[in-house]
């Protein structure tokens, strides 16, 4: 389909293209001749408007897309010399021998005498078809350039939708591994929990499969399943083990990626309190500053030895934000005094 629409919009340019061509050459010819134009003049003006059109369009489609675009140039230029060669001696032939007879009669020029003045060919037809062609080659450059550009761009953007699904297919088996593991723990003890638990994931779940093909969700929307998956991973710790505060003063009309502040609370339970004894402690605090949204999340946490990763949350973390927001953000983290803080910034609007 492709290919016909572009065989299609070729065909109609170069209509246009050599019609205007055409006419323009008779429009000057009648100016530069008192007498006006001749019937034998546009017969002339039409042959070489035949092989301009020939001449062009074996150029661009078959020495520059074999040679000059491979580059490959001094074959390019030899063939270039050799085909405006014989493209004018095809000219002057074609219309001594069949254009002329028509309208005049006089000797014919010798076979010989045609291939033989090359002062004649390049002054009468070769410039001709080199000024037609470069007129054409040129445009069709242009066109080719807008086209290659515009392909570049729908790739780009075919190439960032891909990676940022693939993120998004990432971050769903990421998170729903953690959780069920979370349920099994409780089915295990024959726990009460249970049931609420697996209520709450139904809720997760719900918000994974209904809001995270998009590309916004509004902070309060990812604010409220947050509270859910705190409520869900707190089944598990007593009041020893886990202390939660959070502050909240946010523009509820702001927007984000969804499962972006999710991710990171995710990440902050599972590097945290699920790999300490101790209490862990978790911070979070969202704010509205002037037109960027903030999100800050800290958690306390263990040092172990073997540990040397951070998980491929935050990584994908920061892949996410580029893809939506170029450059226009701020991801920070910091390690300091067994504290594990994380720092979103980005506009309040996508």
């Amino acid at each position: 389909m492709k290919t016909e629409y572009h065989l299609r919009q070729n065909m109609y340019f170069q209509l246009f293209f050599w019609t205007a061509l055409f006419l323009f050459g008779t429009v000057r010819n009648y100016g530069e001749f008192p007498g006006g134009v001749s019937s034998e003049m546009v017969i002339y003006n039409f042959c070489h408007w035949i092989f301009q059109i020939a001449g062009a369009n074996f150029i661009y489609y078959v020495l520059i897309s074999n040679f000059f675009d491979r580059k490959k140039y001094a074959a390019f230029v030899l063939y270039l010399i050799i085909s405006l060669y014989i493209i004018s001696v095809l000219n002057r032939i074609f219309i001594i021998y069949l254009a002329e007879p028509f309208f005049i009669n006089e000797p014919q020029d010798s076979l010989s005498s045609i291939f033989k003045d090359i002062r004649y060919l390049l002054i009468h037809y070769t410039f001709p078809i080199i000024s037609g062609a470069f007129i054409f080659i040129s445009v069709m450059f242009v066109i080719r350039y807008k086209d290659e550009k515009e392909n570049t761009t729908k790739l780009l953007k075919e190439k960032a939708e891909l990676e940022l699904k693939s993120l998004k297919s990432q971050l769903k088996p990421h998170f729903l591994f953690n959780t069920l593991n979370n349920i099994y723990s409780l089915s295990l003890s024959h726990s009460e929990k249970t049931s609420e638990s697996i209520s709450r994931l139904s809720d997760i779940l719900d918000y994974i499969l209904s809001k995270g093909p998009e590309n916004e969700v509004s902070i309060a929307e990812e604010l409220a399943i947050i509270d859910d998956y705190i409520a869900l991973e707190s089944l598990r710790y007593n009041e020893k083990r886990l202390k939660i505060t959070k502050t909240i003063n946010l523009n509820p009309t702001a927007k984000i990626p969804p499962l972006l502040y999710l991710t990171l609370v995710e990440n902050t339970f599972k590097h945290g309190a699920g790999k300490t004894k101790e209490l862990t402690k978790i911070k979070i605090d969202v704010c509205t500053e002037g037109p960027y949204s903030i999100f800050r999340i800290e958690n306390t946490f263990e040092v172990h030895k073997n540990e040397t990763s951070e998980g491929i949350g935050l990584k994908n973390i920061e892949r996410q934000l580029r893809h939506f927001y170029q450059h226009d953000f701020v991801f920070k983290v910091s390690k300091e005094n067994l504290i594990f803080k994380v720092e979103i910034k980005t506009p309040a609007a996508l």
